[in-house]
């Protein structure tokens, strides 16, 4: 009882001036205070009523016996047939929605949840190849992001249209390569600075990095427009073939009716593809020497350079590959929006996208899509509670509560899985036979 009361304290003082009080404008344009005490008391009452039924169960648990633990393993059967049936439910995915929603609605849930998921999906597994295997704690990942996007409409804007019009049409598959070939040179300046650099001076040096780029892209207005943004970029083509409404337009080239959902699907499909690439090229190379280089270079680096491995070259190479991949997306999301600013390229960015490789389990692949879909599909469904108004009032939004939600589940999920939706690695070498490794055998939960 004694926890439960300084829980709802605490929630008192912590939520009490974010909730108790509301800023409004009235017919005068006065800004005035409103309280919303009910609001506030209908959360400690929540926090108060949690911490007390969490106290109960652990009471409860302490006091009896604790059975042996069984270790729950699936058949070998579902277990092989799971990436399978999920790489197929990936494909018929904006199908199904199709037929379910319709044209109109289908554009909503194709492209918030299906196409925004995996663009974080590509950005994780990027990340993932400089923090999850080669231990370099990255917070400027954007600025990568931000350079494949700014490539893309630069050249496509400016470049192509001024040098060879007639490639217009092609202007998203000239400019893909070359928008992760500047972003992997980025990768390569930001590396030699911070070779000698590891753990939390590492981090500093990358968040500036990442901090220079924004800022250089809002100041720099003759390059990159500043806050006003490049607007007008060209969107995909179907290999040339453009999504219009005109005679040469992909509807009427195939002899189907025009709709936007054709865009919107051959997008999908697109993200699907490169982030397939992405993570097949992070599964090949860590079985290969600099994969293992990686790993080598992140449970000890002096014992790496004991054995002659060149950790400069090895850094480069995890920091060039990673920025390529962030290249990629964000040539993506430029071509995808249409418009982009530098607003969209903060530090909270590169925030959430490590924290999707965290949360995942560093070095796991499949734990960090889990961990995209629940964070970047949880925060969209956020929008979707309207009837959480009837609850809290029709002045309730429940987006502008989902970070405060956001950071509550990311904490409730650390304590719950300290190291990670999936804790356990499969070595790339081993002597007689493949095991898994214990998340908790190797040097911060990952081997």
């Amino acid at each position: 009882m004694k926890d439960a009361l300084f829980a709802a304290l605490v929630a008192a003082g912590v939520f009490g001036p974010l909730l108790a009080f509301k800023t409004t404008q009235d017919m005068q344009n006065r800004l005035i205070v409103e309280p919303r005490w009910d609001l506030l008391a209908i959360v400690v009452l929540i926090v108060w009523a949690g911490r007390f039924l969490l106290s109960l169960w652990s009471y409860t648990r302490s006091s009896e016996p604790r059975p042996a633990r069984v270790a729950i393993t699936l058949p070998a059967v579902v277990s092989r047939g799971l990436p399978p049936a999920a790489l197929v439910a990936l494909f018929v995915y904006p199908m199904m929605i199709l037929s379910l929603t319709g044209g109109g609605g289908a554009l909503k849930w194709i492209d918030n949840f299906g196409i925004q998921i995996l663009i974080y999906v590509m950005l994780a597994w990027g990340l993932n190849i400089v923090v999850g295997l080669a231990g370099l704690l990255d917070l400027g990942y954007v600025a990568f992001y931000a350079v494949g996007a700014y490539a893309y409409a630069l050249i496509a804007t400016k470049v192509i249209p001024a040098t060879f019009p007639g490639l217009g049409v092609w202007a998203f598959w000239i400019c893909l390569p070359i928008a992760g070939i500047l972003a992997a040179f980025w990768g390569v300046l930001l590396g030699f600075p911070v070779l000698r650099l590891r753990g939390d001076y590492l981090a500093i040096v990358t968040l500036a990095f990442g901090e220079i780029i924004r800022l250089v892209l809002i100041n720099w207005t003759d390059f990159s427009n500043g806050y006003e943004g490049i607007s007008t970029i060209p969107r995909p083509s179907f290999f040339g073939v453009p999504f219009n409404a005109s005679d040469s337009g992909f509807a009427a080239r195939f002899g189907f009716e025009f709709s936007p959902v054709h865009r919107t699907i051959f997008l999908y499909y697109v993200i699907v593809c490169l982030a397939l690439l992405t993570a097949w090229v992070s599964n090949r190379l860590r079985r290969l020497p600099v994969g293992r280089a990686w790993e080598a270079l992140r449970e000890d680096e002096i014992a790496c350079r004991s054995l002659g491995i060149n950790t400069v070259n090895t850094k480069l190479t995890a920091f060039a590959i990673g920025a390529m991949f962030g290249g990629f997306a964000g040539s993506f999301f430029a071509a995808r929006q249409g418009f982009i600013s530098p607003e969209s390229f903060t530090f909270m960015e590169s925030a959430v996208i490590l924290a999707i490789v965290v949360l995942g389990g560093m070095g796991s692949l499949i734990g960090t899509a889990i961990a995209a879909v629940a964070m970047i599909g949880g925060t969209e469904l956020l929008r979707e509670l309207e009837w959480t108004k009837a609850i809290f009032g029709p002045q309730f939004d429940p987006a502008q509560y989902r970070m405060l939600i956001f950071g509550f589940a990311m904490v409730v999920i650390m304590v719950w899985k300290p190291r990670g939706f999936v804790s356990t690695r499969m070595p790339t070498a081993f002597l007689k036979r493949r095991q898994a490794v214990s998340g908790s055998l190797v040097k911060e939960g990952h081997g």
